[in-house]
């Protein structure tokens, strides 16, 4: 009932925002709040980690599909991507584009 993403080129803030609206919340309503959110891009992966995440609970049969909620969702960090931006004077300018690595736990609720 784990599922994990890691890598994702969205920054950890962005994913945050969406990720706090979710947590906690049945496994129907959180992916009907995805589908009609306005960071589509975010809400897609996301989704789809959610979806995953059922799947794999499906998979081992223990558990009751329905009755399923997100327990723990979290947002971390990945690898830095460093570019550079040439500026005046031949000096240049970092630009770090971040990535994330998101975590999700689904438990069933009794």
């Amino acid at each position: 009932m784990n599922a994990k993403v890691n890598f994702v080129r969205i920054t950890p803030r962005k994913m945050g925002l969406i990720v706090d609206e979710v947590r906690g919340k049945n496994i129907n309503d959180a992916l009907t709040y995805l589908k009609f959110s306005p960071r589509k891009r975010t809400a897609t992966v996301i989704a789809t980690l959610l979806k995953s995440a059922v799947a794999n609970a499906d998979r081992k049969g223990t558990v009751d599909v329905d009755k399923l909620f997100v327990k723990t969702i979290l947002v971390g960090g990945g690898t830095i991507l460093k570019r550079f931006r040439p500026r005046a004077k031949g000096s240049a300018f970092r630009i770090n584009k971040r990535t994330s690595n998101v975590s999700v736990t689904l438990a069933e609720r009794t």
